[in-house]
């Protein structure tokens, strides 16, 4: 049977909350010379505990150590991500800035085809020609009729 990491995760956090909460005796087998084993034994005198509870002492101790590595590499580890973060967040803005300016580049575009288109799409009149009579003016007779009724048929 094999645990995720989440599992060992909780089984880990249940037995760090229970370090000094409860205090029951274990038998372990610890494989160490007898050379050892009587110099821990008379250190153990010389400062006056048990082995058993020098033994547990120096377990909590290596413990806590460990969290405090963990922890000084978590910390480390959460600087790091707060920098790539506002490194993240610099981009971000500079590619908006871009963005923003980009968009006002293409309305002053749009806005000057707009107004190339609107005086294309205006009709122009031709002026008429000095020496040239309309279809549809006043024929020069006169008559009062139109041109095209009057002379300009034909």
């Amino acid at each position: 049977m094999s645990l995720s990491r989440q599992g060992l995760a909780r089984i880990d956090r249940h037995l760090l909350s229970q370090l000094d909460h409860q205090e029951g005796v274990q038998l372990v087998k610890v494989p160490v010379s007898d050379a050892v084993w009587s110099t821990w034994r008379r250190y153990c005198d010389t400062v006056g505990i048990p082995m058993g509870r020098a033994l547990a002492l120096l377990l909590q101790q290596e413990l806590g150590s460990l969290l405090d590595e963990d922890l000084d590499r978590a910390k480390g580890l959460l600087e790091q991500r707060e920098a790539d973060l506002s490194t993240r967040e610099e981009a971000v803005a500079d590619t908006e800035r871009a963005l923003v300016d980009r968009e006002r580049q293409l309305a002053a575009k749009e806005r000057q085809l707009d107004a190339r288109a609107s005086q294309s799409a205006a009709p122009r009149r031709p002026f008429p020609s000095p020496n040239r009579q309309g279809r549809n003016e006043p024929c020069t007779c006169g008559s009062g009729r139109k041109f095209k009724y009057c002379h300009g048929k034909g």
